[in-house]
């Protein structure tokens, strides 16, 4: 089955509007992995706007199934993801002042410091993953330089679901693909909701783990987050 990893950080920015600790991200995550999330994903920034520093850090003592660090690999986050020693961290290439992840990497183009940045955390311990976009050229590059996984930026998929999903997918099933020949792992993540996710799911050979934010959060408005994984579990189940 593919794991569900629930990203908080829509959890710490609705927490930071009253500078208090209302909701309680840790209270939150505990809740997430109570009711069957097998993960937990943030994206600390570094203007702290939402996931902070201190968070990662109590998350790092509190989840106990698979913490993912994501970020951009700049020194500060490097030293952040070994001392919370975390199970993954995935390498995203944003901008500091990105509102959110737009693109996966040029693995190519910048092989020779994601190289570096994989063999320190893997010395740490932690496993490692890629972002990249649904490209095998990509996932090849990223399976070269040392990373354990790559995961696809899936927005184009949610973007043209709705008009063609069989063609919307078919990137991301070559990219799956290529993975499982290279045998390293997949995960993917971004926009993927209650409308596309099953229908994905199905159709990747390989995929390991979904990273999902923005969509559960919206939906335990209205669903509870009890009923809120429940439902997303349910399309990632054979």
């Amino acid at each position: 089955m593919t794991r569900l990893s629930v990203n908080i950080n829509k959890v710490a920015t609705l927490r930071n509007a009253r500078g208090e600790n209302i909701p309680d991200v840790e209270r939150f995550a505990i809740d997430c992995e109570n009711f069957g999330a097998q993960g937990i994903t943030v994206h600390p920034r570094p203007d702290e706007r939402h996931i902070t520093r201190r968070d990662v850090e109590i998350l790092s003592k509190t989840v106990t199934t698979e913490f993912n660090i994501e970020g951009y690999p700049s020194q500060d986050f490097i030293d952040l993801v070994i001392k919370a020693a975390p199970a993954q961290a995935t390498l995203v290439p944003d901008a500091p002042d990105a509102l959110t992840s737009s693109a996966g990497w040029n693995v190519t183009a910048n092989s020779e410091f994601l190289r570096e940045v994989i063999g320190r955390l893997r010395n740490a311990g932690i496993r490692v993953s890629v972002f990249v976009d649904a490209d095998p050229e990509q996932v090849r590059a990223a399976a070269s330089i040392g990373a354990d996984r790559v995961e696809l930026y899936t927005k184009p998929y949610a973007d043209a679901y709705d008009e063609d999903p069989h063609k919307a997918v078919e990137p991301f099933v070559r990219a799956s693909e290529e993975a499982r020949r290279l045998g390293i792992g997949l995960n993917a993540g971004h926009d993927l909701n209650l409308r596309n996710l099953r229908f994905f799911k199905e159709s990747m050979p390989l995929l390991d783990e979904v990273s999902i934010g923005h969509a559960i959060i919206s939906d335990a408005l209205y669903m509870g987050i009890k009923e809120t994984i429940a439902a997303y579990l349910a399309c990632l189940k054979k």
